[in-house]
């Protein structure tokens, strides 16, 4: 290699020169050149599946129902005439090719090109791109494969290329520029009988040349290029890995798609319906990921901008949009900004996924405040910084007397946990949020029973802003509510933002009690229990799953979906329950795991779950809808049963939302083992007031004004009134007795004041 400074001398030495650099900025370029293309690829790719999608929409659509989307007087019998027969057969079709058609006409053509292009972008939005799985575990639509090849390449790639692209993307552009001028010193009597400008341009470029030998990098560069150029040329898995692969990563997979194709979410979903101007301090609020390992969607961004633009907010993303994340995200911003020591406040059974969360998916440390090693834990929070894990029974050991230093952010996940002020756990929190400016509650379901809930919650966070709330802020009606907690409240749903989310199919399975069920229920209802007449239909599952009807069809939804390779989860509030479950699931060639309980110590939890989501498919996970119906990412699994109805509409969801979620592939099969003419019917009756209540004011932004003081469900009004209800119906207890024959087998006036 000529030393820096020296001139080089035209033939020979020129040559290697400029040989050596020719080659290594192809290399360079075609680096780049074939990560690159596999993003244009996958936007081919997707481009064409859209017009799969339209002409599969519009197929239905007759050409002569075009006018219904336009005033003009559009000559439609003209176009039909032509052999366009449905809208399909218009997609890409310009005014210009229709206008010369007789009759057609050019303003016929127009309106006719444009109605079919408003059609075809709503076919687009009503259904959005969606990757699955078919029963033999293969990608589809058909060509997935080939998209999740891209996909996969691209992460694989991206992050060996992207740390060198701009010194790959500057040398091959500075070489290949030079090249031309420098060819010419190739030999070197052409050279000597050149213009004395064309001498002078040469010796330009192979300076340029010699400048990076003399930098070092094209010293370094072939190495890298070696190493690069060997991670391109290992082979894309084959489709079972693929789809293997896709299935345990999908929420990456689908995060890289819509970097490079965005898809079909609204701004308004994505940001939560807030007023205008607030969206717009949002968006202009910078987001520093600089300590996050991986890459956020667009609504979760927006969720971290909001809550360091607020400063004190509750975000109440549906359950699987990843709350988890964006706290994280919140927390990777404030480390740019000096911040050093952060507090997390949950459940015990959440713990070990927040470790996990805070290690696998940031640069920052994770320290467990709680259980053995506690004071030791908090020291080297104090002394090193990073994110201190507690929970609410044991956010009173963490000391508030600032020796542990400043905290940057009190992050409260589940902060409906805290929703009653008189408890200990709340008042240790408002401790918290006193003390710390920056506080972040997450819940996905902020209110349970009482719009008042929610409303405490708030209080907390902005006291300002709940001392101002009308006493009867729900009277207003649900758009004025919203309005009004914009501030401190944000919440985008699944629906809204993760359009590649498969769908939920919910079944609600009503079985007629056998006998032996019949009795026992008696039984617990004639002893006014209403936690005995819930399990009531479980009690003759001792005896097989013949003697009882919730098993039996119980047995019989985990063996379908065993055979069509899904897993399921079984989740029921009772322990009793559980073991009957165990029991009869327990057969060859059927690994059923759990029961996941209250009982279960937390850092065990996490590898029960683990243990379920490595097994092969067709594994059961039974659960305690308390614990993993709360903070666990259960996608392996694709069929949920729930063995009663739960007391509040938030305890199911959350319970399904655990499998359909960020991440989840298949569509979601949720089943609800209900038993006819007894307390499941009579629960289920109220549990609707509750949920409608929920979606007026929490869920959605608009829908039709309502008072909330008539559907104040408590879960003990709840019992008094179910109780009392069946005890009526089945000539039990001190109501019976109060009714007159003519009454017999009418419910009390009082016990339906609730339906």
């Amino acid at each position: 290699m000529i030393g820096p400074g020296v001139p080089v001398e035209p033939g020979r030495e020129a040559r290697d020169l400029i040989d050596r650099h020719a080659r290594l900025a192809a290399t360079a370029q075609g680096i780049l050149d074939h990560l690159d293309g596999a993003v244009v690829a996958v936007a081919a790719w997707v481009h064409d599946d859209e017009r799969r999608r339209a002409r599969e929409e519009l197929a239905h659509v007759d050409t002569d129902r075009l006018g219904e989307m336009t005033d003009r007087n559009l000559r439609l019998a003209a176009v039909q005439a032509a052999g366009y027969l449905t809208a399909a057969d218009l997609i890409d079709v310009q005014p210009a090719t229709l206008a010369a058609f007789p009759g057609v006409g050019e303003t016929t053509a127009r309106g006719v090109v444009a109605a079919v292009g408003q059609l075809s972008d709503a076919a687009l939005a009503l259904h959005p791109l969606r990757i699955g799985l078919d029963r033999a575990g293969l990608p589809t639509p058909d060509g997935a494969d080939r998209l999740l090849a891209l996909l996969h390449r691209i992460m694989r790639l991206r992050p060996l290329v992207e740390p060198h692209r701009t010194l790959l993307a500057d040398y091959a552009s500075t070489v290949t520029a030079a090249l031309p001028a420098a060819r010419r010193a190739r030999h070197a009597a052409r050279l000597w009988f050149a213009r004395p400008t064309t001498r002078k341009a040469t010796a330009g470029a192979l300076a340029s040349l010699q400048q990076w030998d003399a930098s070092g990098v094209a010293g370094r560069l072939p190495q890298t290029l070696d190493d690069l150029t060997g991670a391109i040329a290992q082979p894309d898995p084959d489709v079972f890995e693929l789809a293997a692969d896709y299935e345990q990563r999908s929420a990456e997979y689908y995060t890289t798609l819509v970097g490079i194709v965005p898809q079909a979410q609204t701004a308004l979903a994505a940001r939560g319906l807030l007023p205008q101007d607030l969206v717009d301090r949002v968006n202009d609020r910078p987001l520093d990921l600089g300590a996050m390992r991986v890459a956020l969607r667009g609504y979760q961004e927006f969720g971290a901008r909001f809550a360091l633009n607020q400063g004190r907010c509750l975000i109440g993303d549906e359950m699987g949009l990843g709350k988890t994340i964006q706290a994280l995200a919140v927390m990777s911003d404030l480390v740019a900004a000096g911040q050093t020591r952060f507090l997390v406040v949950c459940p015990a059974s959440l713990l070990a996924n927040w470790a996990r969360e805070v290690e696998a998916r940031t640069t920052l440390t994770a320290h467990r405040l709680h259980g053995d090693g506690r004071d030791e834990a908090i020291k080297a929070w104090a002394a090193g910084g990073g994110v201190g894990l507690t929970t609410f029974e044991t956010l009173t050991h963490v000391p508030t007397d600032g020796s542990v230093g400043e905290v940057g952010l009190v992050v409260v996940d589940e902060a409906h946990y805290v929703k009653n002020p008189r408890t200990r756990r709340a008042k240790a929190v408002a401790t918290w949020a006193g003390l710390v400016w920056r506080v972040l509650f997450l819940t996905g379901t902020p209110m349970d029973n009482r719009l008042e809930d929610f409303l405490a919650l708030v209080k907390v966070l902005q006291p300002d802003l709940g001392a101002q709330l009308p006493r009867h802020l729900g009277l207003l009606g649900p758009d004025a509510f919203r309005q009004v907690v914009a501030p401190v409240y944000l919440r985008r749903n699944q629906v809204d933002v993760l359009v590649e989310l498969p769908d939920v199919i919910a079944t609600d399975d009503w079985v007629d009690l056998t006998e032996a069920d019949e009795r026992a229920y008696r039984e617990a209802v004639a002893s006014g229990n209403l936690m005995a007449m819930r399990q009531a239909a479980w009690v003759a599952g001792s005896g097989g799953a013949s003697a009882c009807a919730k098993l039996d069809r119980l047995v019989a939804i985990v063996t379908e979906a065993r055979e069509e390779g899904r897993s399921t989860v079984v989740f029921s509030y009772f322990r009793d329950v559980l073991d009957t479950v165990m029991a009869a699931l327990a057969a060859p060639g059927v690994s059923v795991h759990g029961p996941l309980t209250g009982d279960v110590p937390v850092a065990d939890r996490m590898a029960l779950v683990d243990a379920f989501t490595a097994d092969d498919a067709g594994a059961v996970l039974v659960a305690q809808v308390a614990v993993g119906g709360t903070g666990l990412n259960l996608q392996a699994a694709s069929v949920v049963v729930l063995c009663e109805p739960q007391l509040t509409p938030a305890a199911e969801a959350q319970a399904v939302a655990r499998l359909h979620r960020m991440g989840q592939v298949r569509t979601v099969r949720a089943h609800r083992l209900l038993a006819e003419d007894g307390v499941d019917e009579r629960i289920v009756e109220l549990l609707a007031g509750k949920q409608e209540v929920f979606d007026d004011y929490v869920r959605r932004s608009s829908v039709a004004a309502a008072a909330v003081s008539a559907v104040d469900v408590t879960e003990a009004g709840l019992a008094r009134d179910v109780v009392a209800w069946e005890q009526a119906r089945l000539g039990y207890g001190p109501v019976w007795d109060g009714l007159g024959d003519e009454e017999a087998g009418r419910p009390p006036r009082d016990c339906t004041r609730s339906r």
